[in-house]
């Protein structure tokens, strides 16, 4: 098992992916926030679906599924069909467009990607997209199940006295 501080470290390295992330997201075309660019991916990869579905996907609640599943549908890149199992129900459904816009978004990534990352060996590449998935792996589904935290190891300060905490998880240096 690794050492305390590599897990600290670990923690850091997590947190900064943040930056990574903002960075993808700017690349994102204007009608096309991050939000709108999750539904068209997870659609994609999953196939046709029920907001529920999505909204699980996303672990984000049904009302802000809503909203960015009419900002797609607006812009014609899904449809909402009739869910032959319940009427009450939407099937969301890519369409041609959607599909087109979604192979853009792949296109733009891919760049990004591809430029920052074009001093890497496609042996690290490979590295680092196993242990990702095997970081994701190890976490599972954490939507639904929180992970109690353990006890303190110390007794907290009294009042007046400051906290002293050497790290913080998910935060940068």
């Amino acid at each position: 098992m690794a050492e305390r501080a590599q897990y600290e470290e670990l923690a850091r390295q997590l947190s900064a992916v943040g930056a990574v992330n903002r960075d993808m997201g700017r690349i994102l075309p204007p009608d096309c926030p991050a939000g709108s660019a999750a539904v068209l991916t997870l659609i994609g990869r999953h196939g046709d679906m029920r907001m529920s579905k999505l909204a699980e996907l996303l672990a984000v609640d049904m009302s802000v599924t809503s909203r960015h599943v009419a900002h797609v549908a607006a812009r014609g890149w899904i449809d909402r069909l009739p869910d032959p199992a319940d009427k009450r129900s939407r099937i969301l459904r890519l369409t041609p467009t959607g599909l087109d816009q979604l192979a853009e978004l792949s296109r733009r990534t891919t760049h990004l990607l591809t430029e920052r990352l074009s001093d890497w060996t496609d042996d690290e590449v490979g590295q680092l997209i196993r242990l990702m998935g095997r970081l994701r792996d190890s976490f599972g589904d954490c939507r639904s199940t929180p992970v109690p935290l353990p006890a303190p190891a110390a007794e907290p300060p009294m009042a007046g006295q400051p906290y002293a905490r050497t790290s913080w998880p998910n935060r940068a240096p």
